[in-house]
């Protein structure tokens, strides 16, 4: 887990790329923002910072942030009891991301070298304007460019609790104030 002090620093990180990708916040929303570092203690590599701007039983609505070729480790959105999994589309609003996904692998993929537990290597790279769409229960996982990245997510209903990640020793507990 992360400490006190490197939560504020994230936080502090991630209102300046919000502003790189001139992305307006309320106070409420940025009082509210997510540094999620799996449980592993090394939100450099393996991490994400976000905000949720709606999660109803419909739709959900979300800024990502990702510092300098940090991953989000790889998992998927399985179906359980009558939701069919979650569809998301992730839409780069700044910077790099390379998007891994099922698929014949990419020869040679960009990502920088990761620790944990990886299975999918079919990299689609996201610049500004452009967006890919995941179907539910596809593994992935994702990782910023040099600069970092800012990605829009747009999906169904997000039960964070039920994501299935491929390493084992990830847990999802939100880190907020």
């Amino acid at each position: 887990m992360i400490s006190k002090s490197e939560y504020e620093q994230a936080v502090g990180r991630t209102l300046s790329f919000f502003e790189k990708a001139q992305i307006v916040l309320t106070e409420e929303e940025k009082a509210s923002i997510e540094v999620a570092d799996f449980g592993l203690g090394d939100l450099s590599h393996t991490g994400l910072e976000l905000i949720t701007y709606l999660n109803t039983e419909r739709v959900c609505a979300k800024e990502l942030v990702l510092f300098p070729s940090q991953t989000c480790p790889e998992h998927r959105h399985p179906a359980f009891g009558s939701y069919i999994g979650k569809e998301e589309t992730f839409r780069c609003r700044w910077g790099r991301v390379f998007l891994y996904v099922e698929g014949e692998r990419t020869n040679p993929i960009q990502a920088k070298a990761t620790d944990g537990v990886y299975t999918v290597f079919h990299e689609i790279e996201l610049l500004p304007g452009e967006q890919y769409t995941l179907a539910p229960n596809t593994k992935h996982w994702f990782q910023a460019g040099a600069e970092g990245a800012v990605v829009s997510e747009f999906s169904t209903p997000s039960f964070d609790e039920e994501d299935i990640f491929s390493d084992p020793g990830i847990v999802r507990i939100p880190k907020i104030g």
